[in-house]
This record gives structure tokens, C-alpha cells and sequence, in this order.
């Protein structure tokens, strides 16, 4: 959600949709001669939106329960969205513009531009793969599942309890499992056998499939189809 508001509201600036903002002009100017390439163009100006994302999100913290795993869960909060506002900032990326006779790129003009919000969900989904688990009664020192004591690095994701085995049904919980969930057995993805089996292993049904085919217009007016039939593979979790 940090790293949304900081992207959403740049974006807004780099666009002119804000009076409050505009381009991030500090790199105007700037540059190196000797290899032909001078800052110029429309920079994101993601310090604005980092501003705007701090002092709308962590406030919003501050004034949220901290009943459970006290003082705690406010730094797993602010740290986090810390994150995610670093998560911007690293994936930025720097386009260039050629100038020069007949294409010949003598100068180019350079600017720092966001990347695209999928590619930081692309990094922040490999943030959350290797969170840490903060320890209950230190801020600053962290237990990953090796048991080895660590640094808490701004870029990590850190969390305060352990999410429950969605793989196996649990109504306490309100957790369904996977167990029946239809899955593509040559899908490598999320939908894929492997993943959402969770290695239990997959079923295989043949289903039959009837449809309309070799639909036709008729005068007048109606439409003659036929109903083919075809025999599917259909693949469940064990």
C-alpha cells in the first residue's frame, strides 16, 4: 500500500495533475560531457510521493491497536512500509533520448523514471519471500528460520506471527485448503499442480464437455449452431 500511494501520487506529479509538484528538476543541469550525456527531460519526483506516503500511512499507524505484541507491532508496521517506499526508489531506472545528425546519438538527454507498478510487486513478492520473523522483545535484532541472529537490513520485510498452512483446511481459521481445488497440471504458475497441491499430488478425471460449434446465421432470423462434444482431462488436488 506504501509503495501504491508513493507510485500513484509521483505519477500524478510527473503528469501535472498536481499544483503541489511537479518534476524532480535537481538533476537539471547535470551529467558528463566526456561521454556525451547531460539529466534533462520529466525525473519522477518520487521524494514528493515518499513524503505524501509518510505522513499519510504512518500516522495512520500510530493510531492503530497495539494490544498484541505491543511497541512491537508498530516498528513491523512503519518498517514495512518503509520497505515499500524503498521498493520504488530501487527499482527506478534511468531512459535516455538520442541526439544528433541522422541518429547518430553525439548527446543524449537523460532522466530517472519509475518502473512499471507490476515490476515492483514482482520485487516486493521476492521481499515477502525472504521476510524475517521479528523477535518479540527486540527491535533491532531478528530470528530468521535458521535460529541465526541478524541485522534487520530497511529492504526486508519483517513479520511479527507466522501465517497459517494454507494447504490444509482449517474452519477455525477459515482456511479452505486445497484439497479438491482444480489445478493446470502443465502450468507452472500459481494455478499449477504442483504449486497448489502443495506436493500431495493431483487427481485426473475425464469430464465431457458440451458446447455450441459451427454457429451459422439463418434468414431470417435466428442463429443454427451445432453441439459438439469433446472429452477434457480435468486435473483436482489430492
Amino acid at each position: 500500500m506504501a509503495a501504491g500511494l508513493v507510485h500513484a501520487v509521483t505519477r500524478s506529479c510527473s503528469l501535472g495533475n498536481l499544483t503541489e509538484c511537479g518534476c524532480d528538476a535537481r538533476l537539471q543541469g547535470g551529467g558528463s560531457s566526456a561521454e556525451g550525456w547531460h539529466w534533462g527531460g520529466c525525473s519522477d519526483h518520487i521524494q514528493y510521493g515518499t513524503w505524501f506516503s509518510r505522513r499519510f500511512i504512518d500516522s495512520a499507524v500510530k493510531n492503530m491497536s497495539t494490544t498484541r505484541g505491543g511497541y512491537t507491532l508498530l516498528t513491523m508496521n512503519q518498517h514495512n512500509s518503509e520497505a515499500g517506499r524503498q521498493a520504488i526508489d530501487r527499482t527506478m531506472s534511468t531512459d535516455c533520448r538520442c541526439h544528433g545528425v541522422s541518429g547518430s546519438c553525439a548527446v543524449k538527454t537523460c532522466w530517472r523514471t519509475m518502473a512499471a507498478f507490476e515490476r515492483v510487486g514482482v520485487y516486493l513478492k521476492e521481499r515477502y519471500e525472504h521476510s524475517v520473523q521479528v523477535s518479540d522483545r527486540s527491535r533491532r535484532k531478528t530470528r530468521k528460520k535458521d535460529q541465526r541472529r541478524l541485522h534487520v537490513d530497511k529492504h526486508q520485510l519483517i513479520f511479527f506471527n507466522k501465517s497459517p498452512n494454507y494447504c490444509l483446511e482449517d474452519r477455525r481459521r477459515g482456511v479452505a485448503g486445497t484439497r479438491g481445488r482444480r489445478c493446470n497440471r502443465t502450468s507452472t504458475g500459481p494455478d499449477g499442480c504442483n504449486l497448489l497441491c502443495c506436493g500431495r499430488g493431483y487427481n485426473t478425471h475425464v469430464v465431457r464437455d458440451v458446447q455450441h460449434c459451427e454457429c451459422k446465421f439463418v434468414w431470417c432470423c435466428f442463429v443454427h449452431c451445432r453441439r459438439c462434444e469433446s472429452m477434457n482431462d480435468m486435473h483436482t488436488c489430492k
